[in-house]
């Protein structure tokens, strides 16, 4: 037995000698129990009853049998290794619900059966707790579903049979239907094609047990878009499908010299709404929030954590620390204290551990994090008087004009015609107003519209209200403009709900906009949690008189606007050249852009969430190197989840273990909350890739000799955080003049640490450094 070993297992000893009360009335409730006999090897103990016994024989490193009645009343057998589950075991909570299956390092890990107390099982594999991996679930009104798992939710190929008798036999997402599947109904009627979010959406064939068919567009659960229905008897009727009678139009064919001319495209919606998709059933409880008394403790003794000499943490001796209290109760009923005898020895074998090597040798920890300064409301409101207030009123008249004599999208499938550069509409604004625009006080300016009939469809595929829209924009309140240029020199303009973001553009990057404009269209209806910024208009106006002065700009989605307040933002791009703040700390605060030299955090993403991320990376990343495009970045805002009073950020687990249940009002994303979330799939629907995105941002520090070291070494101190993140300025082609920076700085520089390089390398790089900062969290 080792020194660390001894160290622990005298810690435990005390608690264990204190347990009997505890003992008897878990006795009382298991009294009853039976234990499904086990063969046992030779070798192993069989006194499962003698716990003390058993208890004094797991230091010795061996795996052996054990059985435990706990503090809280819960109940164990089976296999024990180092102080923890290990291998094959049974564990029955008092509440009903029970565990039989593999185990290790007190997990449950591989193939088990998981019950509740309402009959409802799960069988089939599991990882650190969670129903991960191949298994069937079958919950207690006999629904069912066999197939793939990720962290508690379907997440792959899987068949469910419902109860009533319907059964979907498709691909999962995040515990939604998705992609590709086929649902049929006990009628026998089906349905064959595309899913979005747990509903018929996209491309598909609803077949009646009739013999009528309708092949074509979905959305929501009905037709929408071009299809076909046809008769039995070979009849068909092609058209456009919309819920809005006044959007239908078609033509109907008849197999014959007469066919049914009383037939309404509108019983189709109505004969449709029968056709309920089962939602199925809510698992009440999960495996992984049922925490497992041999892990928490309301007196668990809490150790400052310390950082060695290098600056990363002694994770042995915290893990140390957390196992020697892991017998004790929530309520306090059969939990030992540590006394200062106890305490004493502990610290001096620590002492010892440490001279003779055992573990790292300790120094202090270092400054503790704070929250940064809270900045100012970004943006000097555009009043009366400022200089650019008459240029917010042709802009807010321009939008309202535009915006709102346009008609609604019918399709989103457009015609090549419609991305046509040369596809703009003039409009003229004299101060009287004429027959199409209202008078106004300002000076008399011509308005352009670009694509009008693209952005049109972009901002219904955005979900974007036309009213609400307008009102953003063209309210009441002004329009705030940002204190000073970007490095573009342009200009940018916040709503003052803080929803859309207007910049000014040079015709350069209008004319890059354009030209991609069409790849940029296909990409984001491709692809709907694209991190790629989203663009809603493109505009000109034109000053008249002698200035003649032209001013384009873009209307884009801020993408900071979040119920969460933002504490820290980065711009990461992957490269080392002057990627740093030129900003003193004295003048750092919420609202400070730093940079990827700045960067101090690893950001640790659920696994479904972090497969999701680095598909759709590189698929916004081979878009972006299609187009020529380079210097873009990835835009992050942290907000932190938990802070003293005096503005010191809390790690993870510093007020209570790691993985206890703790209050959901609490101001932290803890596991009981991140298990609720997974539990309740409708809850997903707040959260989308880059946005309100729970994860744990992990500590990090560059070595001293390391200068330019672009990722720092992790430390172990983790910060329970939400993220928002998305890919901007996409609008820097790889032209004649990146070319001639590449080649000048390549001189004074190294090639690979400047922005301006060719497009694919950029990609290349750019990735290799975002998949270093965001990594799955085991």
């Amino acid at each position: 037995m080792s020194k660390e070993q001894s160290c622990v297992l005298k810690a435990w000893e005390v608690t264990v000698r204190k347990t009997q009360q505890a003992k008897k009335r878990a006795n009382s409730i298991f009294g009853t129990v039976s234990v499904a006999p086990q063969t046992y090897d030779d070798t192993t103990p069989t006194d499962d009853n003698d716990d003390e016994s058993s208890t004094n024989r797991s230091g010795t490193g061996d795996l052996y049998q054990a059985e435990r009645i706990l503090p809280n009343g819960d109940y164990y057998t089976g296999q024990w290794f180092d102080s923890f589950p290990h291998g094959h075991g049974k564990y029955l909570w008092t509440d009903g619900c029970m565990y039989i299956g593999e185990w290790y390092n007190g997990k449950t890990m591989g193939k088990g059966k998981f019950g509740w107390p309402s009959g409802a099982t799960y069988e089939g594999e599991f990882k650190s707790g969670y129903m991960d991996g191949i298994g069937t679930y079958t919950g207690p009104s006999g629904d069912t579903y066999r197939g793939q798992w990720v962290m508690n939710l379907k997440h792959g190929h899987g068949i469910k049979s419902f109860a009533n008798g319907d059964v979907y036999d498709g691909e999962w997402r995040r515990g939604l239907q998705e992609t590709q599947g086929k649902y049929r109904w006990r009628d026998k009627s089906y349905y064959i094609g595309e899913w979005k979010n747990g509903m018929i959406c996209g491309k598909g064939t609803f077949v009646w047990t009739d013999g009528c068919r309708y092949d074509g567009f979905w959305d929501e659960g009905f037709p929408s878009g071009n299809g076909t229905f046809k008769w039995d008897d070979g009849s068909f009727y092609v058209g456009h499908w919309s819920k809005d009678p006044e959007e239908m139009n078609g033509t109907y064919y008849p197999s014959g010299d007469e066919g049914d001319l009383e037939w309404d495209p509108k019983d189709v919606f109505n004969n449709l709404s029968e056709y309920q998709i089962c939602s199925g059933e809510r698992v009440p409880v999960l495996p992984s929030q049922k925490k497992l008394s041999v892990w928490n403790s309301s007196k668990r003794v809490e150790i400052p954590r310390r950082m060695s000499v290098d600056g990363r943490v002694s994770v042995g001796v915290d893990r140390a620390f957390e196992k020697m209290n892991m017998w004790g109760s929530e309520s306090g009923e059969g939990a030992a204290d540590i006394d200062s005898t106890t305490r004493r020895d502990l610290d001096a074998e620590i002492m010892r551990l440490e001279a003779e090597g055992f573990i790292q040798s300790l120094r202090p920890s270092p400054v503790p994090m704070r929250l940064p300064r809270a900045g100012r409301k970004q943006g000097e409101t555009i009043s009366k008087g400022h200089r650019n207030y008459e240029l917010m009123l042709n802009l807010q008249l321009g939008i309202r004009h535009a915006v709102g004599k346009q008609a609604p999208v019918v399709s989103l499938d457009l015609k090549h015609s419609a991305f046509d550069p040369k596809e703009k509409v003039w409009t003229r604004f004299p101060p009287e107003g004429t027959k199409y625009t209202p008078p106004h006080q300002s000076s008399e300016f011509k308005w352009k519209d670009y694509c009008p009939l693209v952005f049109r469809s972009l901002r219904k595929l955005f979900k974007v209200d036309p009213a609400d829209y307008m009102l953003s924009i063209c309210g009441n309140d002004a329009l705030r403009e940002l204190s000073s240029p970007g490095k573009s020199g342009s200009f940018f303009y916040l709503t003052n709900d803080d929803r859309y973001m207007i910049k000014t553009m040079k015709k350069s990057e209008t004319k890059v906009l354009l030209r991609m404009l069409a790849a940029y269209y296909n990409h984001v209806r491709a692809f709907e949690n694209t991190l790629v910024i989203r663009f809603y208009g493109l505009h000109c106006v034109k000053l008249t008189g002698p200035i003649q002065k032209k001013v384009r700009f873009v209307i884009m989605g801020n993408l900071f606007c979040s119920e969460y307040s933002i504490h820290r933002r980065f711009d990461l791009k992957g490269s080392s050249l002057g990627r740093t703040t030129d900003k003193p700390e004295s003048e750092i605060n919420s609202n400070t852009i730093l940079k990827d030299l700045d960067l101090n955090f690893i950001f640790r993403l659920q696994k479904a969430w972090y497969q999701e991320f680095i598909r759709q990376v590189d698929k916004d990343c081979e878009f972006l190197e299609q187009e020529r495009i380079m210097d873009y970045s990835l835009l992050v805002g942290i907000h932190f989840r938990e802070a003293s009073v005096a503005g010191e950020l809390i790690p993870s687990g510093a007020r209570t273990p790691i993985g206890e249940y703790e209050d959901e009002t609490a101001p932290r994303l803890s596991r009981a909350d991140v298990d609720q979330l997974l539990s309740d799939p409708t809850r997903w629907a707040s959260i989308r890739l880059g946005g309100n995105m729970p994860a744990r941002a992990e500590r990090t520090m560059r070595r001293n000799e390391c200068e330019f070291q672009l990722v720092g070494e992790p430390t172990g101190e983790y910060y329970e955080v939400v993220m928002i993140f998305g890919i901007i300025d996409i609008l820097q082609d790889y032209d004649i003049s990146k070319k001639l920076e590449h080649a000048y700085k390549s001189i004074q520089y190294d090639p690979t640490s400047i922005s301006a390089v060719d497009p694919r390398l950029y990609s290349r790089r750019f990735r290799d450094f975002i998949f270093k900062v965001f990594t799955e969290d085991n």
